[in-house]
């Protein structure tokens, strides 16, 4: 009866071997990210342990279920009945395991629960391939799974030899069974909660133990990630209490200041100019050369910051459009495992710009040349008081005219100009418009630089360009305040651990603007809303996590951002990135004050997934 123990263990060492291949393809297909050495790949191999081999227990309890029936049924086809079972667990774990790898090189942290917010067949992801890449992926996907699943089956034996004795069953040969059985229940129980002691808070620090994340990342196993952060997704929050309520009240207490209509600086002409929002695709500092970004590659934005109002110390609180949308719209934070605009729910009694300004009289529309229902956002702009939206079938398509996301920048600016400069004089409106082509696969019909990444943004840039130009010659602009911020950064030579991701640019432009300013404020692109109403002398006491940046009680300057692994706190004493799954400081500087920054950080988080919660409880 020593065969079904030799079986499953023979098995275990399989899985275990096929986590360590899995972690060997993540390294050498993300090998720009870190110049390891192959000592880092064995130490990735043995610190990841603990984390493959509770991922491999909640594999292995079918066969080990299995195993038990096989015991007392001799004659059950034991290969027959596990062979489907193998067959979806290939498919299973090639599914993980390539997303995970693939994903790492767009996101930099481990695939978990946040995957599922964005896993919709009307999410626009597919709008980045080709059916070539499709029918690829789709062999390869069946490849891997034979791979996999193969040699498990193959492990597998038809059933178990009995010995036959004449007569019925000893005592002895009960006992044994007995024996077995109990083994194998001890088995299960020991390997399915070994390695998961840090489950209880959702983290897989467990596996950390280098100081350059990239190796972390690569010993944690996926499918544990994914598993340990599913079973928290109904928690909001549960994992991210560092402090008693008291104790987090009074750090989080000071924080929120100048959420008033206070203005000391008046940036405007008029309280009532007509309003663009303009929310540029994954732009960042990096491509800005007055935020220290790039020389050249956005020349118009750099024209506007001459004769406009620049922003110069403004972050993005996400890492995802979906996410900035709504701290923009909505004057709202982000948060590291919840989207707010794919659950109603949550986003039903947010505030929102469209809502505050139409309650005064200015109609609203929201302009986005892509497929508008895309994560929600359909939904969330109706519920967010827009009253007209304008997406991809609004426009008529030429041959080439389409992207692969959507109608090219350059037809949807040029378009919604030509409707702005029909519009009455004497009305109010306030126009959202959202551009698409600095994405990948960032193919433009526009060539002024080599690099493709740089060249995308480049065209939007000229994009815009055009779009303000159109407007500058005509009675509208006298009236016209025009807001160009970015959604979020993007991982262009450049990372979370690196505060700059998060730096974007916020412009306001237009014959409104007073005069030409500089203002060196940190601020959240969330702060747009409190600021921008109370240049129009309206209320912002509803918009709990909005700054308005100019007023005097803003005493207590900072930037918070997130992201599903991290986060992020900037003041004027300096920077701090903290792992929210490890617990462990990514960068301090300098080290004094980093005390007091991550204990203010950790206060905001706790404190806005109570407010969550409160939120959740009244429906």
């Amino acid at each position: 009866m020593k065969q079904p123990i030799r079986y499953l263990i023979c098995l275990l060492a399989y899985m275990l071997g096929v986590f360590a291949l899995g972690k060997l393809g993540f390294m050498l297909y993300n090998h720009a990210s870190y110049d390891y050495t192959f000592l880092d790949t064995l130490l990735v191999w043995w610190n990841g342990l603990s984390l493959d081999l509770a991922a491999a227990a909640y594999l292995l309890i079918v066969p080990w279920a299995a195993c038990l029936a096989a015991v007392w049924c001799p004659r059950l086809a034991l290969r027959r009945l596990l062979s489907p079972y193998f067959a979806l667990m290939g498919l299973m774990l090639t599914i993980v395991i390539a997303m995970d790898t693939v994903l790492y090189e767009h996101w930099q942290f481990k695939l978990d629960s946040s995957i599922y917010n964005y896993l919709n067949l009307n999410n626009g992801a597919a709008e980045s391939v080709n059916t070539l890449f499709i029918i690829g992926a789709l062999l390869a996907l069946i490849l891997l799974t034979t791979l996999i699943a193969g040699p498990a089956i193959r492990l597998t034996p038809r059933s178990f030899r009995v010995e036959k004795r004449p007569g019925k069953p000893t005592p002895a040969s009960r006992r044994g069974f007995a024996s077995v059985g109990m083994v194998l229940v001890g088995m299960l129980i020991l390997l399915t909660t070994y390695g998961a002691r840090e489950q209880g808070r959702m983290s897989v620090g467990s596996a950390y133990w280098s100081e350059h994340l990239f190796l972390n990342h690569s010993a944690v196993n996926p499918l544990y990630s994914l598993i340990a952060s599913t079973s928290r997704m109904d928690e909001y929050g549960q994992q991210f209490r560092y402090f008693s309520n008291e104790e987090a009240t009074s750090t989080f207490s000071p924080l929120y200041t100048g959420r008033d209509t206070l203005v000391t600086d008046t940036l405007l002409r008029t309280q009532r100019p007509q309003i663009i929002a303009i929310q540029l695709e994954s732009f960042c500092a990096k491509f800005v050369e007055e935020l220290g970004g790039i020389p050249g590659v956005c020349p118009n934005l750099s024209r506007f910051i001459k004769e406009g109002v620049l922003f110069d110390q403004c972050y993005a609180n996400s890492f995802r459009t979906d996410r900035g949308t709504v701290s923009a719209q909505a004057g709202h934070l982000s948060y590291p495992t919840v989207t707010l605009m794919r659950n109603p729910e949550l986003y039903a009694n947010l505030p929102s710009l469209a809502r505050s300004l139409h309650q005064i009289g200015y109609s609203t529309s929201y302009t986005y040349g892509g497929d508008i229902n895309i994560m929600g956002k359909r939904q969330y702009m109706l519920q967010s008081g827009f009253g007209q939206l304008i997406s991809e079938p609004d426009f008529h398509l030429a041959p080439g005219e389409r992207s692969t996301w959507g109608v090219r920048d350059s037809m949807v600016l040029a378009q919604r100009a030509a409707d702005f400069r029909r519009l009455p004089m004497d009305s109010l409106w306030y126009a959202g418009v959202q551009t698409l082509d600095s994405h990948e696969p960032f193919e433009v019909p526009y060539q002024r630089l080599k690099d493709p990444v740089l060249n995308a943004f480049a065209y939007t840039d000229h994009c815009l360009g055009q779009f303000v130009d159109s407007l500058r010659h005509t009675p509208l602009w006298d009236n016209l305040l025009i807001v160009i911020y970015s959604d979020h950064g993007i991982m262009y030579e450049q990372t979370y651990e690196n505060p700059e991701f998060f730096h974007i640019p916020l412009i306001w432009l237009g014959g409104a603007i007073r005069e030409p300013r500089r203002i060196h404020t940190l601020m959240n692109q969330s702060d747009i809303a409190a600021t921008l109403l109370a240049q129009l002398g309206l209320p912002v006491s509803e918009y709990e996590w909005s700054r308005n940046v100019l007023s005097p009680n803003y005493t207590n300057p900072f930037a918070y951002c997130t992201y599903p692994s991290g986060l992020m706190y900037k003041d004027g004493t300096g920077t701090t990135l903290y792992d929210t799954n490890a617990d462990r400081l990514i960068l301090q500087h300098p080290c004094e004050g980093a005390g007091l920054r991550l204990r203010r950080a950790k206060s905001i988080l706790q404190k806005s997934y109570d407010r969550l919660q409160e939120v959740i409880q009244k429906k």
